[in-house]
């Protein structure tokens, strides 16, 4: 009787509660969730720059690529899984929201073996050409064969959270992600600086942080009083299922997997132009220009379960309303992102390392980079936005755009006039041209779903 109570407690406030007072419930704990991830990124790269040295943070930016490969698929099932699992609950149709969460960890348990089987044999190759070199490149294996071994546990933690969020316990996800960077916090530093562990010092504590946040997350979902909850049945894999989870979880799939193939490019670029101090640059300004994006990507994650739902319940103009909001908070953010970026490079490359010549290049790239980074949010939650009222091939294309269509072309050609402040130039001039795709794709979606959705 009180597992159908809070089933109905939940459609009513998703359904009926004031949009901007949802908006602060459900977007604020997935906030507080990703940026503490993210300060966490910022804080260990501080930690290995600081007791490691400059190579060693010129490492860590070498493994991007494969982490965001990982986080590829990771997002392909937990992405997919949350949106639907948000329309199904607005649908009234929770068994089939069950079923899929079972078809999620099927899919995660067997995603998160295969990378690390694929990749470990042959980590060196794939790391040289990434852009590794010989002073780096001990670095970077040390972190990833670690991290590697252990991802299993990163795709079903992340991927199930995603879930937890989506189906009404954002306070909930928050927790499970503040209390691996806790952990995390306590335990990198230990590692690093007092059992002299180095960059395997970092790995191992992510490693054991994300173990206990999974044991976190499967607890809540095999309680019956949860509102989407392991049960009978649930486990049973439907290629239907896999299919819808594909179909709108492929949009960030293909932008993750397509930063990748960006990241490679881009760490080329910098070998070429900058040599390894540049590739560790690039890694700090990663860092730094991603605690602000995580802002916006909490608060689309905030945005997801009231669009899905009220999408779902074909509540049209609160969806709408719960676009603009959106909008206009993560506009502000990025604005704020920029200004800090600005005003303070110098202060800011200086927390990560000692190394004039790496804060000399990191300052100038920062201020370089983020020229057009005001439009960022915009473009972030407008692609969201299509991936969550289930519009894969519109997400898919807005995903595209900034990196293939506009980034990678970007990145050939400006080094050749400008040559390391082309690298720099390249993320710019993609964020600007991003921006102006998404606006023009919103506005022509919206003039021609106007009758049928009200918008």
């Amino acid at each position: 009787m009180s597992t159908n109570k809070n089933k109905d407690n939940k459609s009513e406030e998703l359904g009926k509660h004031p949009i901007n007072q949802l908006l602060l419930k459900y977007s604020l704990p997935a906030i507080i969730a990703s940026t503490a991830t993210s300060i966490y990124n910022v804080i260990d790269r501080i930690f290995i720059g600081q007791g490691v040295g400059p190579l060693a943070i010129s490492g860590m930016a070498i493994t991007l690529p494969i982490m965001n490969l990982a986080i590829a698929f990771g997002t392909l099932v937990g992405a997919g899984t949350s949106a639907l699992v948000s329309i199904r609950m607005g649908e009234g149709k929770i068994k089939e929201a069950a079923q899929l969460l079972g078809t999620a960890l099927i899919l995660n348990l067997f995603m998160g073996l295969i990378i690390p089987l694929l990749a470990l044999p042959f980590l060196d190759d794939i790391l040289i050409w990434f852009g590794a070199t010989e002073n780096n490149i001990p670095y970077a294996r040390d972190f990833m064969q670690i991290i590697l071994s252990a991802n299993v546990i990163t795709h079903i933690f992340f991927g199930l959270n995603n879930v937890m969020r989506a189906s009404g316990y954002p306070t909930k996800a928050m927790v499970s992600s503040l209390l691996t960077v806790g952990i995390n916090l306590i335990l990198a530093p230990l590692f690093i600086f007092k059992f002299k562990w180095g960059i395997r010092g970092a790995a191992t504590a992510t490693v054991i942080s994300q173990t206990i946040g999974l044991i976190w997350v499967l607890s809540h979902f095999i309680r019956k009083s949860s509102y989407i909850h392991f049960q009978k049945g649930c486990f049973k894999i439907e290629l239907k299922n896999i299919k819808d989870i594909f179909s709108i979880g492929l949009a960030p799939f293909l932008m993750h997997s397509c930063f990748c193939l960006v990241t490679i490019i881009i760490n080329w670029q910098l070998n070429k132009y900058g040599a390894e101090l540049a590739v560790g640059a690039y890694g700090i300004i990663n860092s730094v220009i991603s605690l602000a994006a995580m802002i916006v990507f909490g608060l689309a994650q905030g945005m997801q379960p009231i669009v899905g739902f009220n999408y779902g319940a074909k509540q049209i103009e609160r969806v709408t309303k719960a676009l603009r909001n959106t909008i206009l908070a993560a506009s502000i953010v990025t604005v704020f992102g920029t200004l800090c970026a600005m005003l303070f490079p110098g202060l800011i490359s200086r927390a990560f390392t000692t190394d004039s010549t790496l804060m000399a290049i990191t300052t100038n790239g920062l201020r370089l980079t983020t020229i057009f980074f005001p439009l960022v949010g915009f473009q972030i939650i407008t692609s969201n936005f299509f991936q969550y009222i289930g519009k894969a091939k519109i997400s898919i294309f807005l995903s595209l755009s900034r990196q293939v269509i506009y980034l990678i072309p970007l990145l050939l050609i400006l080094p050749n006039l400008f040559n390391l402040n082309g690298v720099w130039l390249a993320t710019a001039g993609s964020d600007l041209l991003a921006a102006i795709t998404s606006a023009t794709v919103l506005y022509v979606s919206y003039k021609k779903f106007n009758k049928k959705m009200n918008l």
